[in-house]
């Protein structure tokens, strides 16, 4: 099921594929999604839950996974990828395609007031807390404390917003 609120913005480009698993894709009031952008039902029944007044930018990937859910007012820079599913590898018995998929660390939550810049990776399990940045090309996983200013890979705490 897709509800997007009659005052968001959605690209003619960009992608938003239904689930047939029950998911849920919500785009809330003056959001907008940018050209490029795909939304993806993959790997679970989360749902992906976008606040109002929030950018996604173009190139970014949201594969629906455990789940995504995304403020208000919070800023994403081009090719982003939201990842909140791991496939299980461990068996080398088994293709890793046929073991399916680890069990969910939360899905992804970013509160609001977040800027996430481009290229920026977000994994099962992260959290990003209100008013905190991050910088481009960074890969997240874990909680990142609300008005910290954070970057690369490993992840770096740079500072706080003032």
């Amino acid at each position: 099921m897709i509800e997007i609120h009659p005052q968001a913005k959605i690209s003619k480009f960009a992608d938003i594929e239904d689930s047939t698993r029950g998911t849920r894709i919500v785009i809330g009031a003056y959001s907008s999604i940018d050209s490029f952008v795909k939304v993806k039902p993959a790997g679970g029944t989360g749902d992906v839950v976008i606040g109002e007044r929030t950018v996604i930018n173009s190139g970014c990937v949201l594969y629906t996974g455990n789940g995504i859910s995304i403020g208000n007012d919070v800023a994403i820079a081009a090719n982003c990828t939201f990842a909140p599913v791991n496939h299980a590898y461990k068996d080398k018995s088994r293709k890793i395609n046929q073991q399916g998929f680890l069990p969910s660390r939360g899905g992804i939550v970013i509160e609001d007031d977040v800027w996430i810049g481009a290229n920026v990776i977000i994994l099962d399990g992260a959290i990003l807390r209100t008013g905190c940045v991050i910088g481009a090309g960074s890969l997240v996983r874990g909680e990142i404390p609300a008005y910290s200013i954070q970057a690369g890979n490993p992840l770096r705490h740079l500072g706080w917003r003032e």
